[in-house]
C-alpha cells in the first residue's frame, strides 16, 4: 500500500466516480480503477459499491475513508516538517561564546534568531577560545564566537566569518592620571600589569607581551586573573593597569575608566566559526543573521571605543 493508492481512493470517494477523479488527478481512469482494485484485494474488503458511472463507499469503505484522511494529513504534516527542518526552522543549534567579547551584541542576536526561527532550540555554552577549540575537535558544538587564531590541527577544518576587529584599550583606576595626553605603550613601562591568564586568552596575552617587547620593555606583571570581572576588581583596587580588548568596556565596571593607546597596530579578531563537514540546517540561518547584523555590531563597537578617554595631565 502506497500513499498514492490512498490519494486515489480519497479522490474517487470525494467525487463519487472514477471519471471525475481522473480529471482531478490528471491520471487515466483505467489506471485509477486498476490501482483501487489492487487496494481492495490487498485489504480483502470491498471499499466501493459500483453502479454504472457512479460509486459510493461501502460501510467498510466509510471507516477506511476516515482513517485514510488522518493518514494523509499526518503524511502531509511530516513532509512539511521535513522541509522546514531542511530550511533550518526546526532542530537545535549549539553555540559557544566568549562572554566578555559578546556581551554587547549576543543577547540581541539570540533574540532576533528566536524570532526568525521559533522552532529552533538554541543552546548557549560559555567557553573561552581554548575550550571552544577542544569542543570543535570533539564535535560538541555547531558553531562558536571566538578569537583567532586556531591551531594548525583544527584550522583547516573550520569556516570562519569575521565579526569584529578591535584594538586593545588600557583599563585604569578611575582616579589615575598619566603624565602624557597621548598615551603610548612605552608610557606603561613602569606600571604594574594585570593580565588575564594565558590559558583562557592566549591570543591577547601573547599580543600584550609582544607589544611591550616591541616597545623595548618587559611588562611588570603584578597578577593574573581567571576572569575579566576579577581583573576589573584588581584594577579598581589600584593593583595595576590592564590591556584588554575594547569590547570589555561594555561591562562598565565601577571604579575603572578606559584610555586609548596611540599608534596601536594590534587588533583582536572576533569571529564566528563552524566545521566545514558539519553544517546543520539550523546553522545556515544563524550565519545569515550574523552576516546581516555585522554592520550594526561594528557600529556599536566604534561608538563604544569613542567613549574611551585619552590620558590627561
Amino acid at each position: 500500500m502506497e500513499l498514492r493508492h490512498l490519494r486515489y481512493f480519497v479522490a474517487v470517494a470525494d467525487r463519487k466516480g472514477f471519471r471525475e477523479a481522473s480529471r482531478f488527478l490528471h491520471i487515466s481512469q483505467p489506471a485509477i480503477s486498476k490501482t483501487l482494485t489492487q487496494l481492495e484485494q490487498e485489504l480483502g474488503v470491498a471499499l466501493f459499491a459500483r453502479s454504472g458511472r457512479t460509486v459510493r463507499l461501502t460501510a467498510q469503505g466509510e471507516v477506511f475513508y476516515k482513517q485514510t484522511l488522518l493518514t494523509l494529513q499526518q503524511a502531509d504534516h511530516a513532509a512539511e516538517a521535513a522541509r522546514r527542518a531542511a530550511r533550518g526552522e526546526f532542530g537545535t543549534l549549539t553555540l559557544a561564546f566568549c562572554s566578555v567579547a559578546t556581551y554587547g551584541f549576543l543577547p540581541r542576536l539570540v533574540q532576533q534568531y528566536k524570532e526568525l526561527q521559533p522552532g529552533v532550540q538554541i543552546l548557549l555554552r560559555e567557553m573561552n577560545p581554548p575550550q571552544q577549540e577542544l569542543a570543535f575537535l570533539q564535535r560538541e558544538i555547531d558553531a562558536g564566537i571566538t578569537r583567532l587564531p586556531f591551531s594548525k590541527k583544527l584550522a583547516p577544518d573550520l569556516e570562519v566569518k569575521s565579526i569584529l576587529r578591535e584594538p586593545l584599550v588600557v583599563a585604569v583606576h578611575a582616579a589615575y592620571r598619566f603624565a602624557s595626553r597621548k598615551l603610548k605603550i612605552e608610557d606603561l613601562s613602569e606600571e604594574q600589569f594585570i593580565l588575564l591568564q594565558r590559558n583562557g586568552a592566549p591570543t591577547v596575552y601573547d599580543a600584550i607581551l609582544g607589544m611591550c617587547q616591541k616597545a623595548g620593555f618587559a611588562p611588570r606583571i603584578a597578577s593574573e586573573a581567571d576572569f575579566m570581572q576579577t581583573l576589573f576588581t584588581l584594577v579598581a583596587a589600584g593593583q595595576g593597569i590592564a590591556l584588554i580588548p575594547a569590547c570589555a568596556m561594555n561591562q562598565r565596571p565601577p571604579g575603572v575608566r578606559f584610555l586609548r593607546l596611540q599608534h596601536d597596530d594590534y587588533r583582536a579578531d572576533l569571529i564566528l566559526a563552524w566545521r566545514k563537514d558539519s553544517q546543520p540546517s539550523t546553522l545556515q540561518s544563524f550565519i545569515r543573521l550574523v552576516d546581516k547584523e555585522c554592520k550594526a555590531i561594528r557600529s556599536d563597537a566604534r561608538q563604544l571605543l569613542e567613549s574611551a578617554g585619552r590620558a590627561k595631565s
